[in-house]
């Protein structure tokens, strides 16, 4: 009967195919509920990682022109537990702490607000929007925490390499930075720690949200196992090392006491390639990557963990 045909515009979009899908529509994640879980992943993590952080950012300090102090990375650390004990590997630790936790927070919450609302009918987040969404995350961490907090830790760290060290802790430390530097002082490295973390993140998200993908198919609440989950985490980890440790390397030159003598994130780039060659921009990969892979696959593990428990006693739908 052509008077009961229904005319069907080609733009529809049958809502009835998501509802068709094995596993429903995908359960969204509350940004208030990312931001607690994303605390608390990113404190426990750094606890457990920091020492190999440590090394990472002395060698990275460990100039050639100095000459070099460490050997590699057993040097380094038997260096350093010889002049101030085991916890002379956690020298330092306050200040990354302190940011740890806000950062994480930052992070999964600005990353879950964004994917939201980034999202298809089916609730599925697709590869490339998983990365535009990582990349906005790691932009605003780099803003609002990490770059005040990783120039704090950096100077903390390299004062102790030095013959008189002038930090008593923490708070002493910022106020002297604040004191005889300005706000800016704790600022150092900025386009550097925003090219950083913003690539970082957009290179693990994007990783995570492939493989994730991969591994529910056509159901997209489809359970993870933590094992699984951890493992993802790894390679996420691994890729952002591999993709941008040129970029760490120049921001930690940038947030050193010796940053006075780059004028830019481009200068600090062109003396390092003109004195010390292409190889210093890998300088502390291999502790960085056993960081890396570790801390990304803890954090991941532990925030996805703490949802689930967040999603059986605070009810957001």
């Amino acid at each position: 009967m052509e008077g009961n045909r229904q005319l069907i515009s080609p733009f529809h979009r049958p809502r009835c195919l998501a509802a068709a899908a094995p596993g429903g529509k995908a359960k969204l994640t509350h940004p208030g509920k990312a931001i607690l879980a994303g605390g608390i992943a990113g404190g426990i993590e750094i606890c457990i990682t920091f020492p190999t952080e440590y090394v990472k950012t002395q060698l990275q300090l460990d100039e050639k022109a100095n000459p070099p102090k460490y050997r590699g990375i057993g040097d380094c650390v038997k260096q350093t537990v010889q002049g101030h004990g085991v916890r002379g590997l956690y020298r330092g630790l306050s200040s990354l702490l302190y940011g740890s936790i806000p950062k994480s927070a930052v992070r999964f919450g600005v990353f879950e607000y964004l994917s939201n609302h980034a999202r298809d009918e089916a609730g599925k987040l697709n590869s490339t929007r998983g990365l535009l969404c990582g990349l906005g995350a790691g932009v605003m961490e780099a803003v609002v925490i990490v770059c005040p907090m990783e120039t704090v830790k950096v100077k903390f760290i390299h004062d102790q390499s030095s013959a008189n060290p002038k930090y008593r802790g923490f708070y002493h430390g910022v106020r002297e930075i604040i004191r005889t530097q300005g706000i800016k002082g704790t600022y150092q490295g900025l386009t550097a720690t925003v090219l950083k973390q913003g690539s970082n993140q957009a290179i693990r998200f994007y990783v995570m949200t492939s493989l994730r993908n991969w591994y529910k198919g056509d159901n997209p609440n489809k359970a993870i196992n933590p094992v699984v989950t951890g493992t993802f985490g790894a390679v996420a980890g691994a890729a952002s090392v591999f993709g941008n440790t040129p970029l760490d390397v120049i921001k930690t030159r940038m947030q050193g006491l010796e940053a006075h003598k780059y004028k830019s994130t481009l200068d600090c780039a062109l003396k390092i390639m003109r004195h010390e060659g292409v190889r210093a921009f890998y300088k502390g990969t291999v502790p960085r990557l056993g960081r890396v892979c570790l801390d990304v696959a803890i954090v991941f593990i532990i925030y996805e963990e703490v949802v689930k428990v967040l999603n059986t006693v605070w009810k957001t739908e």
